[in-house]
């Protein structure tokens, strides 16, 4: 299960949860203007836009989970189990593996308008990695720092939705997920009114009952209209620690705590990593469950006419700061 969200200050954030229960090896990798991305069934792209995201490297190809490029666009690819189909390679269309796709959108978009273009002609097909690294059953949230979409594949085709709220979970599909933020309209940060009727002197005895009945559970439906919720609501400065700092807070409130959420037994899924990209600066923040600290890469310190991809391992291990040591 995860969480996506976009956040706007005075730059455009971009950023997810990644919540599992065991890590495939990730790190923190970027893509250079010409390293030579193979696809499978559209050939060679030799030169294209750098990326930086959090991604499996497998025979040198990056696999990434979330990414952004140099020129402001962003994407993630959440788990969408029992929902998403791949089509058949066909002709007149380009077709790309599912595999493919954040890097086939990354590499050549400026602009989300112009990922809606190429998301005319794409097929997304279903053509795996490798017989070690099956098809992963995903939808896609991309986004620039004007507006949000979600992309979900199904048995009945590519789907683009406009994302006005720009946050993306799991199952069900996104206009599902959408409709049921209607079941909330009454939630607010300021505290209820008595509307209940009649004369009964009721009163709100505690802070925070503006908010009573936003769900709290960790299903993939509470957690969009929760994370819906504090993004809309939140309130920033403008500098970069202030930003960063409360989009981290936005998606802390739907972290996930080791043996809150067991899938087999003994095995629970946790946050592993969460990210939040500053998508104008190209600096990729993250977090993860054994390290709280904010730790940062900048993409624009590297060498982005290389050829070949540079990966930073994920910092691991708690750090405390103790102030009187």
């Amino acid at each position: 299960m995860c969480t996506a969200a976009t956040y706007k200050t005075k730059d455009f954030y971009f950023g997810r949860t990644l919540d599992y229960e065991f890590s495939y090896g990730d790190q923190i990798v970027i893509t250079p203007r010409n390293y030579s991305f193979h696809f499978r069934h559209v050939g060679d792209m030799k030169n294209h836009y750098a990326i930086i995201g959090m991604a499996h490297v497998a025979e040198d190809y990056p696999l990434y989970y979330d990414a952004m490029n140099e020129k402001g666009v962003a994407m993630a690819g959440l788990n969408f189990v029992g929902n998403a189909v791949y089509s058949e390679v066909q002709p007149d269309v380009e077709n790309i593996a599912q595999f493919e796709f954040v890097p086939w959108i990354l590499s050549q978009c400026a602009s989300l308008a112009e990922a809606r273009k190429l998301l005319n002609r794409i097929n997304i097909v279903n053509t795996p990695f490798s017989e070690q690294l099956p098809l992963a059953q995903l939808h896609w949230i991309i986004a620039d720092e004007n507006e949000s979409i979600t992309v979900e594949s199904m048995s009945d085709g590519l789907h683009i939705y406009d994302n006005p709220v720009g946050v993306l979970t799991n199952n069900p599909p996104f206009p599902q997920q959408m409709f049921q933020l209607n079941n909330y309209m009454y939630l607010s940060p300021k505290q209820p009114k008595n509307t209940f009727g009649g004369n009964l002197a009721l009163d709100a005895y505690s802070r925070g009952m503006g908010g009573l009945g936003l769900p709290g559970d960790l299903s993939s439906s509470s957690r969009f209209v929760r994370v819906a919720f504090t993004k809309v609501n939140a309130i920033s400065g403008e500098s970069e620690e202030e930003s960063v700092s409360q989009f981290f807070h936005i998606l802390g409130s739907v972290d996930q705590q080791r043996g809150c959420c067991e899938v087999t037994d003994g095995k629970y899924e946790i946050t592993l990593y969460t990210s939040c990209c500053n998508v104008i600066k190209g600096i990729y923040y993250y977090n993860t469950y054994e390290n709280h600290q904010i730790s940062a890469v900048d993409m624009h310190a590297e060498d982005l006419e290389s050829n070949k991809l540079i990966c930073y391992p994920v910092i691991q291990g708690e750090r405390i700061n103790y102030q009187n040591k």
